[in-house]
């Protein structure tokens, strides 16, 4: 691996900057003391600081030379309610909260690249170092952007990255197009009739019109949808009944959709609440379906994609590169500033979970696990990465 020096002697810092994190996790939209430090670390290092998109959200900015072009690189704050079962040093100090899908470590690799940027300026135009709050379910990628983000400080394109456990560390996963699934959620109540459960003749039973609709529901992806659009619809709550005697008023189905496309998830929207307004009317019960969209598909820009992947190959070597990876059906909400500018998200390797120190859980090193921890010697490389995205992106003219 070509590592830039200053960085890998940098390390220790950041590692210390990273577990400080990891020890104090904020939820989405209550980042201060990181937003707070972040921004204490960009003003010592010289560079202007902006404060208050998204709430908690931090912007920094490195200027050289002459260039009007400008690019933006971004990293999530947030934490997650998790009870940290880890007992190293650093494990959560707040119950009920942990960083355990490695924003400490996304936040430390960049902070890694705003420290090297703003000592070796060897670049042309502007660099945005974008601190995010809430991705984590709240959004904050699109409250920057409702805030102004890009109309107040223009980007020619826009990229993010985050951490793979699995994935062996020193490689990079990237693809084209659709890379992670829209995140969308629903809450049906169907409106039935209370009775005695022994003389069920005289009510109308929201519980078997639940089960008719979770069982048609499933036909959506296999009998509407083209096989060949990857499509999910997962019922994950079922709620009704008081007693085993009382046929109850109202049964409640609530669950996740995760689609790659719009289409997609239009189409499954649509029928979702024509069974279900169907169903209940066959059985003389009504519903109420409430569909709500979180986040879009997250689709890397091809000329993006194939210009992170030419900078991975200079730092690693293309045989440690996926640029082919297999998309998720998780969800992310750097897909909203994907919407707005081009750019590419990409994964880097947080390796099988041997970096854990003593102290450990007993489960696995995996993304929103309480065993989980963010891997140290991911913060060279990801600091790496982003310089050279930033220096090949903004290249100082040659006499």
């Amino acid at each position: 691996m070509k590592l830039i020096d200053p960085i890998v002697d940098f390390q220790a810092e950041l590692q210390q900057i990273r577990r400080d994190i990891h020890a104090h996790p904020e939820l989405c939209f209550e980042e201060q003391r990181t937003a707070d430090l972040v921004a204490q670390k960009l003003t010592d290092w010289g560079i202007p600081v902006i404060r208050g998109l998204g709430i908690t959200g931090v912007v920094g900015i490195i200027r050289n030379g002459s260039g009007k072009c400008a690019i933006g690189l971004r990293a999530d704050m947030d934490a997650l309610p998790v009870q940290e079962i880890n007992t190293f040093a650093h494990a959560s100090r707040h119950q009920g909260k942990m960083h355990a899908c490695g924003h400490d470590g996304h936040v430390a690799m960049l902070l890694g690249a705003a420290h090297y940027l703003s000592k070796h300026r060897n670049f042309d135009g502007t660099v945005y170092v974008i601190f995010q709050p809430a991705e984590e379910g709240g959004g904050g990628a699109k409250r920057m952007m409702d805030d102004g983000l890009f109309e107040q400080y223009p980007m020619d394109a826009v990229f993010g990255m985050h951490n793979w456990p699995g994935v062996p560390v020193g490689t990079f996963g990237v693809t084209a197009g659709p890379m992670m699934a829209s995140s969308n959620e629903f809450e049906v109540v169907i409106k039935g009739k209370g009775a005695h459960a022994a003389q069920p003749h005289k009510g109308i039973d929201p519980i078997m019109v639940a089960v008719q609709i979770a069982q048609s529901w499933q036909t959506i992806v296999t009998r509407n949808r083209n096989p060949l659009d990857a499509g999910v619809l997962s019922i994950t709550q079922i709620h009704a009944g008081s007693a085993t005697n009382i046929i109850p008023d109202e049964a409640t189905l609530i669950g996740t959709v995760r689609t790659f496309s719009t289409e997609v998830l239009d189409l499954i929207e649509e029928r979702m609440r024509n069974i279900a307004q169907h169903t209940a009317a066959a059985f003389d019960a009504t519903v109420d379906f409430r569909f709500h969209r979180n986040y879009p598909p997250l689709i890397n820009h091809a000329k993006e994609t194939a210009f992170a992947v030419e900078v991975m190959k200079s730092i690693v070597g293309e045989e440690r590169i996926d640029a082919q990876v297999e998309p998720t059906m998780g969800a992310e909400d750097f897909a909203f500033m994907l919407q707005e500018k081009p750019g590419c998200y990409v994964f880097i390797g947080n390796g099988e979970g041997e970096h854990r120190s003593a102290g450990h859980g007993l489960g696995p090193c995996n993304l929103h696990n309480p065993s989980y921890d963010f891997n140290d010697e991911l913060l060279p490389l990801g600091a790496t990465f982003w310089v050279r995205l930033a220096e090949s992106y903004l290249p100082v003219p040659r006499d």
